[in-house]
């Protein structure tokens, strides 16, 4: 069974057992987290969407948080004596999802 989750403005594919980083959520290591906010479930028989999810969730176990690589930007005018350098670290939550359910 696998589902089709949003968080953080990101929508993510997940089945049980997988281990997935997200947009960093306000919760400490090792506490269980639920989203409700299902758009798909799909099983061996076919896929649920729409109205048909209400009750649906899936319940996940926050791993730990971290940062990502740098990503860095530059931009840069030829001839002009002009350079600008700038980084970014993305902050992130590492989930495990322990559940799915109708």
């Amino acid at each position: 069974m696998y589902a089709v989750l949003v968080t953080g403005g990101k929508q993510y594919r997940v089945a049980q057992g997988e281990t997935l980083r997200v947009e960093k959520l306000e919760a400490e290591a090792g506490n269980s987290i639920t989203f409700d906010n299902i758009l798909l479930l799909g099983d061996g028989d076919g896929i649920t969407v729409g109205d048909a999810l209400k009750g649906a969730s899936v319940t996940a176990k926050v791993v730990g948080h971290g940062r990502a690589d740098k990503v860095r930007i530059i931009k840069f005018r030829r001839r002009k004596h002009h350079m600008k350098q700038q980084g970014h670290r993305q902050h992130y939550t590492e989930i495990e999802i322990t559940g799915i359910s109708k």
